[in-house]
């Protein structure tokens, strides 16, 4: 299993030595990442990681989607169940299984952040596959008893300068406390995603709100209370770094309703009687809202629409939400959006970042926008689309219209720590021959192209995420 060192730069000779020239400018540039899934409690008490497949494969719904696609039950792959009943706790016969199938990762993303994490992180070299399934699984285990495979040794073997990890409005951010009260330097900030107290269709919700009201001490119950407490909570969440937020809503819908009728549909979403169509109001008014927070307290705002959560009832009641079963839809945002940004869409202290996993929205509705109005970045390419192709896709339907100086760099959004360094070489290496193919079409000066791709790689992340 040989890393080509030219992976994913153009076959054209003369190009592909440009695309070289500018990635050896910014491979080793720090990884800031400014949005993802990360596990704090792993920084926080920095204990082993428990075994490879805890590692790469249960808690990965990049990977046990791809093997469920083909027959494999959830619970061979150690995927909790919700009711707690039995699946496969020995992890060494999840990942047999695990590598008797890793030929169907051929041409995916996930196999370029496998066979990365495995070489450049691991040093195992060979390609996965049945016959050396257990020798790959004691090489990685043997590594992972040892100190510099602990999470925050790993941290800095990542070059990583800054990580942001997602947490709800409820959690009381222990683990951050923890961090920040062991002295450890490694910078780890919170988000602010406050779904579970903005959803109506969210299973708990009336519960979620009478916590909400515990934690903050106003009488969340009531609309005034209710947006009184986000202020709180967005303020304690400040104080353990969060620079930005970020909203999971299935459309991109936004409303700016009377105080009025907000505080009478917030009403109904208390009582459970709110229609699917009043429940997306709600949400949407609550981006507006957030939106006009932002303003006050600078946080950036992100709003990551467009995906049909738990799509089967049979997986979502055996093992719950987010296990691999989101599905992307068709997303209108040009008419979506304009209700906030007729609010406050050209306040330029606003910083808003939108993402798809809509790519046909790309130059049609999502570049135009970001090329007008001063509070919108285009987040990069998200999800099913954070792959090679989908990353040129996004450049070369993007660019033209809001430029680079319009998108917000790279995150990688991802829960597997390992595969972070994958990814972020990944977008560089992309993104290279992206600037590569410019200056070959003469459309680009090459002093310009190694100060855009040190943009992408480093600058813009920071700068769009205040961080």
């Amino acid at each position: 299993m040989a890393l080509d060192d030219d992976r994913l730069f153009p076959a054209e000779p003369a190009v592909r030595n440009v695309a070289r020239r500018l990635y050896d400018a910014v491979r080793s540039l720090p990884i800031v990442s400014p949005h993802g899934h990360t596990d704090p409690r792993w920084f926080a008490e920095d204990l082993p990681f428990p075994d490879p497949a805890q590692l790469f494969v249960t808690p990965d719904h990049y990977v046990f989607r791809m093997l469920c696609s083909q027959g494999i039950a959830l619970e061979d792959l150690g995927v909790p169940r919700v009711d707690g009943g039995p699946v496969q706790t020995d992890p060494r016969a999840i990942w047999r299984i695990f590598a008797a199938h890793y030929h169907l990762f051929r041409g995916t993303p996930s196999r370029l952040w496998l066979d990365h994490a495995f070489s450049t992180v691991f040093g195992w070299h060979d390609r996965l596959c049945v016959a050396n399934a257990d020798a790959a699984y004691d090489h990685i285990a043997d590594c992972l008893t040892r100190p510099e495979f602990r999470p925050r040794a790993l941290f800095r073997q990542f070059n990583i300068e800054v990580i942001a990890t997602t947490e709800s409005p409820l959690d009381d951010l222990l683990w951050h406390r923890t961090i920040r009260d062991s002295g450890w330097t490694g910078r780890v900030v919170t988000t602010y995603r406050p779904d579970a107290v903005i959803d109506p269709e969210i299973a708990g919700f009336a519960r979620n709100i009478e916590l909400f009201g515990d934690l903050t001490g106003e009488p969340a119950t009531g609309w005034q209370g209710y947006l009184r407490a986000h202020r709180t909570r967005r303020t304690f969440f400040r104080g353990f770094g969060a620079t930005a937020t970020d909203h999971g809503h299935a459309t991109a819908r936004t409303e700016n309703l009377s105080q009025a009728d907000a505080a009478a549909l917030f009403d109904l979403a208390l009582q459970g009687r709110c229609t699917p169509e009043q429940a997306d109001a709600f949400r949407g008014h609550m981006l507006t809202e957030m939106a006009r927070m932002s303003l006050d307290d600078g946080m950036v705002m992100q709003i990551h629409p467009g995906s049909s959560r738990n799509h089967s009832p049979q997986v979502m009641a055996r093992f719950g939400r987010d296990k691999g079963f989101d599905i992307p839809t068709r997303t209108d945002y040009v008419r979506a959006l304009k209700p906030m940004l007729d609010a406050v869409g050209m306040e330029p202290g606003l910083s808003v970042i939108l993402f798809t996993l809509d790519e046909s929205a790309y130059a049609r509705e999502l570049a135009p926008l970001a090329g007008a109005y001063p509070s919108l970045k285009l987040g990069p390419p998200w999800w099913f689309h954070d792959s090679p192709e989908g990353m040129l896709r996004f450049r070369q339907m993007a660019t033209e219209t809001a430029g680079f100086y319009n998108t917000a760099g790279f995150n990688d959004d991802t829960r597997a720590f390992c595969s972070i360094p994958a990814r972020h070489d990944v977008a560089r290496r992309v993104d290279c021959a992206f600037l590569a193919s410019l200056i070959s079409q003469g459309q680009l000066d090459e002093d310009e192209a190694f100060e855009v791709a040190h943009d992408l790689a480093y600058r813009l992340a920071k700068q769009a995420y205040r961080l």
